[in-house]
């Protein structure tokens, strides 16, 4: 028998899960899947770690779940499939830990009312990484619960990195620069020397690259800046979410065009990035493949703003030993990977075309100055290690009764 840790990523309409056993000193993935739709037509699946399907279910629209149904489904299911395996504790994905909350914490509820607060800096997604740890409170009070934040890996960033040009009393309620994306650059910090040993001691740019995009400087281990800021609409283009924009422009919707805060939400977190810019699609899939100007065009638009960013974070760095492409773009979209290494050649970027049409690892050349690596991520796995730290401290810490 081995004990389990789930991991938990709630969304506004899904739950994406994975289970791992403790396998000695390691963790090995057991099974993974998500629940989607949950508030209109659920959709559930999940598969074994050989990708083998072990669950597919779909229910009429008129049967939404939501989250505590979800959550109720989830649990039979997997009390199906644990077998003599025993649920140790549960991980949680939570976007903001704000100021106080630098590194991953047993949740109570006294602190989930403290992340409650946070919601202000997070609406879109604070709500919803917080319904099934109360639930589950509330379900489960004996069971350990462990929130990992997406801020946590940027909070050590030297204070000129997070400030905003901003009056003090703005910036003591917590307006400043948090990033974002921290569990996945995490976790690339975590195993580069695996494959890079002076990369990981030396300056890295790693390339978040998905749905959501940002960038990360990272030195020795450490984030130094991010391309994300407040909140995580800041920094590249993504499938829907505007990037860097002038505040400007948004005095400049409500005062011309009559938006209120509402539409001007929904047009920079939905309706922007690639999917506004292309009007063709949110997915650089469908992009690449279209013959539509506008949709070459938002690809322009995405490469050319990483390449200016690449340069301001090598500039925090004050100079660059190695790229890191990672996420659903970065490590599948070879000609995304192909163009941005091309704007980065007067880093001394050299790229080996058949190795980069592989995925690597490595997609440079060998003289090339600057290494470029293809390394997946595995922000579930980051969790669920985190969650057993916490677990093995507090058993760690407990009085022992044996006689």
């Amino acid at each position: 028998m081995s004990d389990a840790i789930l991991v938990l990523n709630a969304g506004s309409s899904s739950i994406k899960f994975s289970l791992f056993l403790e396998r000695g000193e390691s963790l090995e993935l057991f099974l993974g899947g998500q629940l989607e739709g949950i508030y209109t037509s659920p959709k559930f699946k999940a598969k074994d770690a050989t990708g083998t399907v072990i669950g597919d279910k779909q229910w009429a629209s008129e049967e939404a779940l939501g989250h505590d149904g979800a959550l109720s489904y989830l649990a039979d299911f997997l009390r199906g499939h644990l077998g003599p395996h025993r649920l140790a504790a549960v991980g949680h994905r939570v976007v903001h830990g704000g100021l106080d909350y630098a590194a991953p914490v047993r949740l109570t509820h006294g602190i989930v009312a403290d992340l409650e607060k946070l919601i202000p800096l997070a609406p879109l997604h604070q709500p919803h990484n917080l319904t099934p740890i109360r639930l589950m409170l509330a379900d489960r009070p004996e069971l350990p619960q462990v929130a990992c934040f997406d801020t946590a890996f940027h909070r050590g960033q030297p204070a000129v990195a997070q400030a905003f040009a901003l009056p003090s009393a703005i910036t003591e309620r917590g307006v400043r620069r948090y990033g974002f994306h921290g569990l996945s650059y995490e976790y690339i910090a975590s195993v580069l020397a695996k494959y890079d040993p002076s990369a990981a001691q030396g300056r890295t740019v790693v390339l978040h690259l998905g749905n959501g995009a940002s960038m990360c400087a990272i030195q020795n281990g450490n984030s130094v800046a991010s391309t994300m800021g407040f909140t995580a609409v800041d920094g590249l283009p993504m499938g829907t979410r505007c990037g860097n924009l002038d505040p400007g422009v948004v005095l400049y919707l409500m005062d011309e065009l009559k938006m209120d805060v509402r539409a001007i939400e929904k047009l920079l977190y939905q309706q922007s990035g690639l999917l506004g810019v292309s009007g063709v699609s949110s997915d650089m899939r469908t992009l690449l493949d279209s013959t539509d100007p506008k949709a070459e065009f938002a690809i322009d638009l995405f490469v050319y703003r990483i390449g200016r960013e690449l340069g301001s974070l090598a500039a925090a760095l004050g100079g660059l030993n190695a790229l890191v492409f990672t996420a659903g773009i970065g490590e599948h979209a070879a000609p995304i990977r192909e163009r941005v290494c091309q704007v980065a050649a007067w880093l001394g970027v050299e790229l080996d075309p058949v190795a980069n049409a592989a995925g690597g690892p490595r997609i440079s050349r060998s003289g090339s100055r600057i290494p470029v690596w293809v390394i997946p991520t595995n922000e579930e796995l980051m969790i669920a290690l985190h969650t057993r730290h916490i677990l093995n401290t507090v058993n760690a810490a407990a009085p022992n009764h044996d006689c």
